[in-house]
Formats: C-alpha cells, sequence, structure tokens
C-alpha cells in the first residue's frame, strides 16, 4: 500500500471530483474507457492496468460508477482487507447496506459518500457530501473530501447516508421540472422568457440551481452538468424507494415518466434542463 488514493469511475461527475483530489493528494485512477483518464494524467495522475489494481496499490479508493453493476464488476474480484471503500455511486439504498456487510465481512471499511450537486460546483469544490460509516472510517475519509466539499454531513450508519441522498435529489428533480414546466408555460402563453428569467432570478425562490437551469432553457444549451439518464435512473430510485416504504411521491412518480420521455426524445447526452422538451412534445401532441 501507498499514500496513493484510488479513484474508479472517471465519468461528468467522477472525473470532475477527481480532479480536485489530484489538488492535495496523489491519484491512481482506471476507468473503463481509458482515454478519459487522460486530463488528469496530464495533470500528475497515475493510471492502473486494472479496477483490481487500484485495490492492491491503495488503502482508500473512491468508487462513483453508473449502476449497482457496475459497482459489483469492481468490487468482487478486489482484495478487500484494510482498504476503505468510499462509495460514491448512487444505488439502492438497501444494495448499499449489503455492500457494506460484504465490505466488512472481506476485511475492509466501508463508507456511503453520495454528493449533492453537479460537475459545475464539483469542480468548484462545492458539493455537499453525505457520509455514513463507522465512525473511525469517517474520520478519516472526511478530511479527504475537503477539496470537493463545501460542507460534510455525518449521517450515521449505511444506507442513511444514500436515503439522505434520495432525499436531496427529490428536491432537486422536482425543483428543475417545475421550473421546466413554468418555462413552458410562459412559452407557450408567448410571454418573453428572458423576462422570465429576470424576475425568478431575481425573486425569493432563486437559488444556484434554478438560475443556471433558467440560463440554459432559454438559451436552448442543454450542455451536461446533471445528464438526463443519471437524473432518470435517480427518479427510478427515489419512487422504488418510496413504494418499498408506503411513502407518497405524487411529483416524483409525475418527474419519473418525464425524464424517461426527454430521454427516449434523444436527449441522452444533455443537461437535465432539457427536461423541458418532454413538456413541448406532450403539448405537441396534444395540439395535433
Amino acid at each position: 500500500m501507498t499514500d496513493l488514493l484510488g479513484f474508479i469511475g472517471l465519468g461528468l461527475m467522477g472525473s470532475a471530483i477527481a480532479s480536485r483530489l489530484q489538488s492535495r493528494h496523489p491519484l491512481l485512477v482506471w476507468n473503463r474507457t481509458r482515454s478519459a483518464t487522460a486530463p488528469l494524467v496530464q495533470a500528475g495522475a497515475e493510471v492502473a492496468d486494472s479496477a483490481a489494481d487500484v485495490f492492491d496499490r491503495c488503502a482508500t479508493v473512491f468508487v462513483l460508477v453508473t449502476d449497482e453493476r457496475a459497482v459489483d464488476e469492481i468490487v468482487a474480484p478486489a482484495d478487500l482487507r484494510q482498504t476503505t471503500l468510499v462509495q460514491m455511486s448512487t444505488v439502492r439504498p438497501a444494495y448499499s447496506a449489503e455492500l457494506a456487510a460484504r465490505i466488512t465481512t472481506a476485511g475492509g471499511r466501508y463508507v456511503e459518500a453520495p454528493v449533492s450537486g453537479s460537475r459545475q460546483p464539483a469542480l468548484n469544490g462545492a458539493l455537499i457530501g453525505m457520509l455514513a460509516g463507522s465512525p473511525h472510517a469517517v474520520d478519516e475519509v472526511a478530511p479527504l473530501l475537503d477539496p470537493v466539499c463545501a460542507m460534510i454531513v455525518r449521517c450515521g450508519e449505511p444506507p442513511r447516508a444514500m436515503q439522505m441522498k434520495l432525499a436531496v435529489n427529490t428536491f432537486l428533480i422536482t425543483l428543475v421540472s417545475g421550473l421546466a414546466e413554468s418555462f413552458h408555460f410562459a412559452e407557450t402563453h408567448e410571454l418573453d422568457v428572458r423576462l422570465l428569467e429576470q424576475i425568478l432570478g431575481a425573486g425569493p425562490m432563486a437559488s444556484f440551481v434554478s438560475r443556471a437551469k433558467a440560463a440554459a432553457i432559454v438559451a436552448g444549451d442543454f450542455a451536461p452538468q446533471a445528464a438526463i439518464p443519471d437524473v432518470a435512473k435517480n427518479a427510478r430510485l427515489v419512487v422504488a424507494a418510496a413504494r418499498e416504504n408506503g411513502t407518497t411521491a405524487t411529483l416524483m412518480d409525475a418527474c419519473l415518466e418525464l425524464y424517461a420521455e426527454t430521454q427516449a426524445l434523444g436527449h441522452g447526452g444533455d443537461d437535465m434542463a432539457a427536461v423541458i422538451t418532454a413538456y413541448r412534445a406532450r403539448t405537441a401532441g396534444r395540439r395535433s
């Protein structure tokens, strides 16, 4: 083992978080698509030959991948003895609890570490980290995330951080969906959407998210900060967790349909603000 931090998964969020970690720590990275490692290599990171190589050489390994299957493919062949796995991927809380037990049984330590925020806040070191795990493991991981997070909240034992992440996502997804609906209402009534953007941006409901997504909608610029497939996946996780617990999730049920429709319309590579295209498609269908 060395002082290297391991990082596996260099997608939209992973690459941003890894770049912040690298500002203070030597990094050993691995990604299924090797070309994604190039920017980090140019900044001084080392590339591992495999995910297993990361676990062999690093005492602490961050994982941020698409889904549970990807996590299993990475973790199953790894030697987890004396390793702290920092699991940042958004997954089912029940799966996270099961994974925590598997890691502990294998002789490792498990810390849930989902974050609130998109790519730009990640690049700015302004994410909100939610940690769950044994107090000692969390104490060791929390300082490592200082370059990434403006705030770190301790949530208890797994899967409490993952459940908290889904609660946060519920507000985020319904917020952006409501914002898109507002702009769609304005455009179908031939209102000046720039005036709406100005009013909302100056009013009591304004936030970093609302301003950024409103600007994206007005400009028609859907360069991804939080991509549609990721948001759709998170919506599915929220709805599934709500149903398992008998929790009402009326707005999230509607959002799940909207983001699935947005992806089906060909916006899989776009930001979540592109959900307005689902509204437009529905309206066009009613008017045809």
